[in-house]
């Protein structure tokens, strides 16, 4: 039996800057153990302490028949508007939409690890498909989990979509894992400048129509351009009923300038 005590890994450290692969069995092969990427080393790993390219608000906004999902299409680097067509409302499945706030490199990974989870639910082929509370539910464990392993995915995202009674469901999660379900949630700046706008407007006896919800959705994305400057105004719309399930756009907001003339004393 050949002895492999002595045997080097296969790679064993990656290049300095401008140099070449050591290969395994060269001369100049580096002895120290590989690098690693994904988990701890002897000194730790550095997790993530802030967002870096992020995602503005997200709206959405239930109403009689379904929900209603909004976001802009801009992702910043700090204050450069670096990525300016990024969608950020997924759909998820024919039941599902998804809207990421926050890390967009952190909503990538979790919208990776619910399409795997899509995938095994897939392979069950018992019948069941995942609802929305299911999914919300879900993103608090994972989120939650992330957060007591002091690695938080620092994101915020709204859920929306209908049952299989056709019963709609809108709910926020945050990156804690903190979650609640309401007839209007939002992300980011929405939190202050939409929903007090969508909730004045809300009939005291009755759900939104699907006019009332779009012209709301609208009305929101203006004022969310107007007032918060990481976002632009070009924005698609996630709808969701008993029917069917899509993305929408992109839109734009309709703009109005003029008010600028008589602005003074700056």
């Amino acid at each position: 039996m050949m002895n492999n005590s002595c045997a080097q890994p296969m790679w064993l450290n990656g290049p300095s800057p401008g140099q070449f692969y050591n290969f395994m069995g060269g001369n100049n092969a580096p002895a120290q153990l590989p690098r690693e990427l994904t988990t701890a080393g002897p000194y730790g790993t550095k997790h993530s302490t802030a967002a870096i390219t992020t995602g503005s608000s997200v709206l959405g906004i239930r109403f009689d028949g379904g929900v209603l999902v909004a976001a802009d299409t801009l992702v910043s680097y700090g204050s450069l508007a670096r990525y300016q067509n990024i969608e950020r409302v997924f759909q998820i499945n024919n039941k599902i939409l998804l809207g990421g706030g926050g890390d967009f490199a952190d909503i990538q990974s979790i919208k990776r690890s619910i399409d795997q989870k899509m995938i095994e639910d897939q392979c069950c082929n018992d019948g069941v498909v995942m609802k929305p509370a299911e999914l919300s539910s879900w993103l608090t464990r994972v989120l939650y989990n992330r957060r007591c392993r002091m690695n938080p995915l620092y994101i915020d995202v709204v859920v929306g979509g209908v049952d299989e009674a056709g019963k709609p469901f809108l709910g926020n999660v945050d990156l804690r894992g903190r979650a609640y379900d309401d007839y209007v949630v939002a992300t980011g700046f929405g939190r202050h400048l939409a929903l007090p706008l969508v909730r004045e407007r809300k009939p005291k006896d009755r759900e939104f129509t699907f006019e009332e919800a779009t012209s709301l959705i609208r009305e929101s994305m203006k004022v969310l351009y107007y007032r918060d400057t990481r976002s632009l105004p070009q924005y698609t719309v996630g709808i969701c009923t008993a029917n069917d399930c899509s993305i929408k756009g992109p839109f734009k907001v309709e703009e109005n300038w003029t008010f600028a003339e008589g602005v003074t004393g700056y």
